[in-house]
């Protein structure tokens, strides 16, 4: 897979991330506001490695199953997981009746893959296998931790934002103890969308890796190109509510949960499913050909 190579990209983009919160929490509160952000930064970034999936999960209402409840499901998990030779995931089902599907967790010995109820009505077993096959690919490329720690990094430029109302910049003085209200709404805008535009580029970055390694892993790019079709209008028929708890795992579904189009388009973590489908259609061409 391509853990090693996305974790090089990603550590350059998160550190610069990090560069960008510590020089804020300096410019707002000085060496007081430098320490607020290195302890915040630490805090979430435990926080986000510990507890993402349970916080995933709980969005979506997932909850654990057995394989005598979904022995199809299990068999295609343990395959796949022998295949990769990596260690079989927790599996859960959502109740959600959108097909969707996630994957989360700090590595593969403590990951776990969830699929909808919606998904496994609407998917044939080989295009189910399909999506096992992204989402398990997810897990092994590292992508699920990057994920959450760039979330947790942009929540952290949100939380320091809010701080500058209450810390004069640069330490403040005796005859001047507030904020520039220029600095701080430039601030307010400039670094929440920093901070979305680099997690934009890890997950939309991420989900072509996954479409590409998960074909690889399965030898059925076309399965999932199929998989991708359905689920894109299942997830438009029946979009999640945009709410707080649903938007923070988003980013982790195999196709954008929330409904689509206009300026939301701009800021989706997924790449349009057009070109994804595109590009794993090419890739089964370049397989027949190689045959």
């Amino acid at each position: 897979m391509h853990s090693h190579h996305n974790g090089l990209k990603t550590a350059a983009l998160l550190g610069l991330l990090t560069a960008i919160i510590l020089a804020a929490g300096y410019w707002l509160g000085g060496s007081g506001g430098l320490v607020f952000a290195v302890l915040l930064s630490l805090a979430m970034n435990a926080g986000s490695y510990f507890f993402s999936d349970k916080l995933a999960l709980r969005a979506m209402r997932a909850q654990p199953v057995s394989e005598a409840e979904f022995p199809a499901l299990f068999a295609m998990v343990r395959e796949l997981s022998s295949a990769a030779r990596q260690p079989m995931p927790r599996l859960y089902v959502s109740p959600s009746a959108q097909p969707n599907a996630f994957a989360t967790g700090r590595n593969p010995q403590h990951a776990a893959v969830a699929v909808t109820v919606g998904i496994t009505r609407l998917l044939s077993p080989r295009e189910l296998r399909a999506v096992i096959g992204h989402e398990l690919s997810h897990v092994y490329n590292r992508d699920i931790l990057i994920s959450s720690v760039a979330a947790a990094l942009a929540g952290i430029i949100t939380s320091l934002a809010q701080l500058a109302i209450f810390l004069p910049l640069g330490g403040g003085s005796d005859d001047d103890d507030s904020p520039n209200p220029a600095a701080l709404l430039l601030m307010l805008i400039l670094g929440p969308l920093a901070a979305t535009i680099i997690q934009l580029a890890i997950s939309r970055n991420r989900e072509f890796q996954a479409d590409a390694d998960g074909a690889t892993l399965t030898g059925d790019p076309l399965a999932l190109a199929s998989a991708l079709e359905k689920i894109q209008y299942g997830a438009q028929r029946l979009p999640l509510p945009a709410d707080n708890r649903l938007t923070s795992a988003a980013h982790l579904m195999i196709a954008n949960p929330f409904r689509g189009g206009g300026m939301s388009a701009l800021f989706s973590t997924h790449p349009p499913m057009e070109q994804r489908i595109a590009r794993l259609r090419e890739q089964a061409g370049a397989i027949q050909y190689a045959r």
